[in-house]
């Protein structure tokens, strides 16, 4: 039988100052941003593939 969900915490204080602060920030984020952090994001993944040994 699974296991009950629990309740998501809610966020206070500076946690929830620094959440919507980084949401906010990445509605401004302009279509080159974007792509550019995807291209680093598929280098960073290229990188650390050469270095996973996968068990298949």
């Amino acid at each position: 039988m699974a296991r009950p969900i629990r309740e998501t915490p809610v966020l206070k204080g500076e946690d929830a100052f620094n959440f919507e602060w980084r949401r906010l920030m990445v509605d401004h984020l302009s279509e080159e941003e974007r792509a550019k952090n995807r291209r680093k994001l598929d280098e960073q993944v290229a990188e650390a593939d050469k270095n996973i040994e996968w068990c298949w």
